[in-house]
């Protein structure tokens, strides 16, 4: 009891599996019972679904239920700004008093990190989110990123089922978001790295975002021929 638990809001990283939406009122129940500290993790917002709106359920249930989470977003990968570092945290308090001390806490630690952060990557965000023509379109260019990630999981999968290969691939489009562990053995790994110039960490995760039309093919090739 009293202890943080960290959970990642979307597009789990690096298991590619999110709990369902039942699932995330089951573990909002759980975590209540425990009396734990839920600290969310958001950096792939709009990257799961497609839907920044579906992709906060868990964040949105967890404080309809009562809980005073912590709350960590990026927004180096939805809006483009790995250059600028820009991010919000959040922590839900129960009033105004406890706001009051824990932002206190707060810039007693942000302090010697950085103390005054660069302004630029905060007035793109905010910019974008405060014009609706802006905010609108970057909603569309999301929705864009997610599904065309979406559509190299199945043209993954569909290309192994093409090269002959007996083994079941299914985990490929039933994961979500940028990361895949395809299920590859560090010695299936190094041979496709070997042979093939394929590279990823050695538990077999690959990045889905890295796929695209002209080398999902070629990937899938070469993954048929080190687990075949």
């Amino acid at each position: 009891e009293g202890s943080i638990i960290m959970l990642h809001a979307c597009a789990h990283n690096p298991t590619g599996v999110d709990p369902t939406q039942e699932q995330w009122k089951e573990l909002s129940k759980v975590v209540k019972e425990k009396k734990l500290l839920p600290f969310f993790d958001m950096a792939y917002q709009g990257f799961a679904s497609g839907s920044v709106d579906d992709d906060a359920f868990a964040v949105r249930q967890f404080i309809d239920d009562g809980h005073m989470i912590l709350l960590s977003q990026s927004y180096s990968k939805n809006m483009g700004l790995y250059g600028e570092r820009t991010g919000a945290f959040t922590v839900v308090c129960k009033d105004k008093d406890e706001a009051a001390r824990v932002e206190s806490q707060i810039k007693i630690i942000v302090r010697p990190l950085y103390s005054n952060p660069p302004k630029h990557g905060a007035r793109i965000v905010t910019e974008i989110l405060a014009t609706p023509d802006l905010r609108a379109e970057w909603l569309v260019d999301v929705k864009t990123m997610a599904d065309r990630i979406i559509t190299m999981r199945t043209r993954l999968q569909d290309g192994l089922a093409k090269e002959g290969s007996s083994h079941n691939w299914q985990h490929i489009t039933d994961q979500i978001g940028m990361f895949c562990f395809t299920g590859m053995t560090p010695a299936q790994v190094e041979k496709i790295t070997k042979e093939f110039s394929v590279y990823l960490t050695k538990d077999g995760r690959i990045s889905v975002a890295g796929i695209s039309s002209k080398n999902v093919d070629y990937l899938a090739h070469a993954m048929h021929a080190v687990t075949k």
